[in-house]
């Protein structure tokens, strides 16, 4: 019986990291690295649709603006998504909020798959932004929403999936713009739409799952749907020891408000905490591993790779990142996730 609990709590939080994953920073990793195949296809789009509006050519530096424009404006949605993150994952919950977060995609979606018939290159720029959006919302609601939902034991391996999801994202964009997939010129719409699907596999999975037990008890104050979902989480009805600790963080939370960033700083006790976070953030963002998939088949083609085997070397990128981030987790604790099995 304790290991068939085990292992039906092991399902659980399976389904619960994957259906999370997939729609989060899955999607992160996804459209961070689908952009470069498309790279010249999208670009002779550009020029042609302004010499259609105007009757001249767009100049090559004006082409590499918008281009870049393109490019830039997917991490600038990030910040807006990211902003929006905190209030919407506690006036909606975690989970809610990743399924709302599909809206972005969806629209996204529509706004790449029909911007060639519609002759609009400025419908591929808005999608990128709400697609920014959507990933800076994921990227802090999932690990939230994760952390919550997971035992204490498991908590630190879980809270570290989101980056292997990121890694798949990327591997997996790569391999769906080879040429022998979506990679075709002509089938630039399609491969930038492809991101529906990643959120149509979210909206079909998420809601069969529970709430964070964490948000149902301490922002909602609702005990038994707390209890319900901490006992299907675990696979056993005996989570009174777990309710407890909840209940006493509650009591502890009564009366405050969430911190403002700046308030944070101002804090003796934290200052020092949040300073770790914003440097080891900032080199993170700041050390262009991001850039390098927006840019990896212009880097190896100046760098004299034969145009045939650019796209290959561009897979070798991702799949880099894929093995150093399981490499990672599974030197932090991840026996421990496999131990319930």
């Amino acid at each position: 019986m304790r290991a068939l609990q085990r292992l039906i709590q092991g399902r659980v939080l399976l389904l619960t990291t994957c259906a999370a994953g997939i729609g989060g920073t899955f999607q992160f990793g996804y459209n961070l690295s689908i952009i470069n195949a498309p790279t010249l296809p999208i670009q002779e789009f550009i020029n042609e649709t302004w010499w259609l509006r105007t009757g001249q050519p767009l100049p090559d530096h004006l082409v590499l603006f918008v281009w870049s424009l393109i490019v830039s404006l997917y991490p600038l949605g990030g910040l807006f998504g990211a902003l929006l993150a905190g209030p919407l994952a506690v006036l909606l919950g975690r989970k809610k909020s990743l399924l709302v977060n599909n809206v972005f995609v969806v629209a996204a979606a529509t706004l790449f798959g029909f911007s060639r018939r519609a002759g609009s290159f400025e419908m591929i720029v808005l999608g990128r932004l709400l697609m920014g959006v959507s990933a800076g919302l994921s990227m802090n609601v999932q690990p939230m929403y994760l952390g919550e939902s997971a035992p204490k034991e498991l908590r630190g391996a879980v809270a570290m999936t989101p980056a292997i999801f990121a890694a798949l994202g990327i591997v997996i964009g790569q391999v769906v713009g080879l040429r022998e997939l979506l990679g075709d010129p002509g089938a630039w719409p399609l491969l930038l739409a492809s991101c529906l699907v990643p959120g149509l596999l979210q909206l079909a999975s998420l809601p069969l799952l529970p709430e964070s037990p964490r948000y149902l008890l301490i922002d909602r104050g609702d005990t038994e749907a707390c209890l319900a979902a901490l006992q299907r989480l675990r696979g056993t009805a005996d989570v009174a020891g777990e309710l407890a600790e909840l209940e006493e963080e509650r009591v502890a939370c009564q009366g405050q408000r969430a911190r403002r960033p700046w308030e944070l700083f101002q804090d003796r006790g934290l200052r020092r905490q949040v300073t770790s976070l914003v440097v080891l953030g900032s080199a993170v963002e700041l050390c262009g591993n991001d850039s390098v998939y927006a840019y990896a088949s212009s880097v190896f083609r100046a760098a004299g790779i034969p145009e045939g085997k650019v796209q290959y070397a561009v897979l070798g990128t991702g799949s880099c990142e894929l093995l150093a981030a399981c490499l990672s987790v599974t030197m932090f604790k991840w026996s421990d996730l496999a131990s319930i099995y």
